[in-house]
């Protein structure tokens, strides 16, 4: 069972990654599916993705939980029965999930140079200029977009803008670590965020510190 890694962020919050090696036949074996699930994956063209489907089921078994154990709300945001917080990701051959007692996101990306035009859609690309070559950049652009989606996946609440609502702190890639905020009718919430770099994928993660009324 290829359960790439665990990491406990702090004492109410933990993230589990799957690296997706096996075949299908073999990430079904002992997981039961809700009728709905079942559906889903049945009707899933391509072999990755019913994969990666099946590893988040492992994933959730790591933590301590079933398919059935999971819904989701009318915008598509993930929810565990028991009140917990969960997120949901998957890149590839890559799948992770983070569960906490708090408001959580995660985010899995593959670093590819692709990101280099659409950056200007979610970062201003001037605060980069000193990165000293093409792949520190691709690097750090990765990191801040998978810090977005993961407080995109956070506050899950329609019209909150990449670019325009979130803004995330400049950062060393040495720190391992940054924090972000969103800026949204006259709302500011902070967020705690980490990331970790592994054969050419970045995964980035985080949870809700505060949010204050102006």
């Amino acid at each position: 069972m290829p359960l790439y890694k665990t990491i406990t962020a702090n004492p109410h919050t933990k993230v589990f990654i799957w690296k997706v090696e096996e075949p299908f036949e073999e990430l079904s074996d002992g997981i039961q599916l809700t009728d709905h699930c079942q559906n889903r994956v049945d009707g899933m063209k391509s072999e990755i993705h019913r994969r990666g489907f099946m590893s988040i089921r492992h994933l959730l078994a790591e933590a301590g939980y079933v398919d059935a154990d999971l819904y989701y709300d009318k915008l598509g945001k993930p929810h565990l029965k028991d009140g917990k917080n969960i997120s949901i990701t998957h890149s590839f051959n890559f799948t992770g999930i983070i569960v906490s007692d708090e408001k959580v996101g995660i985010d899995i990306e593959k670093q590819r140079d692709k990101i280099l035009r659409i950056a200007n859609k979610f970062t201003p690309l001037k605060e980069y200029h000193t990165l000293a070559n093409e792949d520190a950049l691709i690097r750090k652009l990765t990191i801040v977009w998978g810090a977005k989606e993961s407080v995109y996946k956070m506050y899950a609440e329609p019209g909150l803008g990449f670019l325009q609502h979130i803004n995330v702190t400049d950062f060393d890639f040495e720190d391992a670590k940054t924090t972000a905020k969103v800026l949204f009718k006259g709302r500011k919430s902070f967020y705690e965020m980490e990331f970790l770099e592994f054969e050419g994928f970045t995964c980035v993660y985080g949870w809700a510190t505060k949010a204050i009324e102006n």
